[in-house]
């Protein structure tokens, strides 16, 4: 039910920006312009005419190019990089710590929410919070206190960090063709009303018509600022966390809290608080170091303790993480 009233949610969003990029701007402009404009259009400057569609065109370029990436490429390297995580990656058994079903009625797939405790790529056990489609549900595989087979991604420089051993993967061909048929309808949309509007708003004056205003410019404007929110929104998700990055490839120590103080910030109005922390690594070196965390008043009870449970980078000491945060991590 959540599941789905997130999809609702999201279709929602997607229609309502695409209505302010594209239908918006041309409803705007064409109730303002009626086409009567031809001495307006033979004294405008042919320059400006020119830059304002040199720009658009090298926008709607840049657009298109992203798309085809996004809705076509991304699709075969997804694939290459479990391809490459098959081929090359660090094996683990992994147990089912905890196993519930998730499948939507109606849909014929058996998909399961798993809590899997296994050892990362430095050999210390963590739990891992992930969903699998099962294939062959007849063979109960996902059940509770049951194990399975995992690689690990060596590198972790992408989604996904692993994946079962079991797993197969292969293009969904008649998914793809419909994405490539999308790309094309689209761009042949753009394309035509680019004839369009010359054929229809010229009035003879080459294209003088077309503004800062042209739907044909700002559209593309919109859209091509909708990307690039959307690409900065997609680097931070995507990359690899600080906190990932730990937790699959930390080890685990116990600190001694120093000293816990507040910053003054405050976020959600709950207290930033600053963990002054020491822990000695796997060779015995003393290590002291700093934590920021923002913290409940169910969680105060951090600040007065002698010890706390981290993970930290053998390769870079100075970056940890607590425990208990790297627990609630999905994959």
């Amino acid at each position: 039910m959540n599941r789905t009233l997130i999809s609702i949610w999201n279709i929602f969003w997607l229609i309502y920006l695409i209505f302010f990029a594209i239908p918006f701007p041309m409803i705007i402009y064409y109730s303002a312009h009626d086409g009567t404009e031809s001495a307006a259009l033979i004294s405008g400057s042919p320059v400006t005419a020119l830059i304002v569609l040199g720009i658009s065109v090298f926008l709607w370029g840049l657009l298109f190019i992203g798309y085809f990436k996004n809705w076509i490429v991304s699709v075969l390297i997804e694939k290459r990089n479990i391809e490459q995580i098959k081929s090359g990656g660090v094996r683990r058994q992994a147990e089912i710590l905890a196993s519930e079903s998730i499948a939507a009625k109606g849909t014929g797939i058996d998909s399961y929410a798993l809590k899997l405790s296994f050892k990362n790529l430095a050999d210390t056990t963590i739990v891992v919070k992930t969903t699998v489609n099962d294939a062959r549900p007849y063979e109960r595989r996902f059940e509770k206190g049951k194990r399975v087979e995992l690689l690990l991604d060596p590198d972790m420089k992408r989604k996904p960090y692993f994946i079962f051993a079991s797993t197969e993967v292969s293009l969904n061909i008649p998914v793809l063709l419909l994405k490539i048929l999308g790309w094309a309808t689209f761009l042949g949309l753009v394309t035509g009303y680019y004839v369009y509007a010359y054929q229809d708003e010229s009035h003879g004056a080459g294209w003088r018509f077309i503004s800062f205003g042209h739907p044909l410019f700002v559209c593309a404007v919109i859209l091509f600022i909708y990307r690039i929110l959307a690409r900065l929104l997609k680097r931070y998700v995507s990359k690899v966390s600080e906190l990932t990055l730990i937790k699959f490839k930390g080890r685990r120590a116990s600190a001694k809290l120093m000293n816990a103080s507040q910053t003054g910030v405050y976020i959600n109005e709950q207290p930033q608080i600053k963990f002054e922390l020491e822990y000695a690594d796997g060779r015995g070196h003393l290590h002291r170091t700093s934590l920021k965390k923002t913290i409940g008043i169910l969680q105060l009870d951090l600040t007065r303790q002698e010890q706390l449970a981290i993970f930290y980078l053998p390769e870079d000491p100075k970056r940890i993480a607590f425990a208990d945060d790297l627990d609630e991590l999905n994959d």
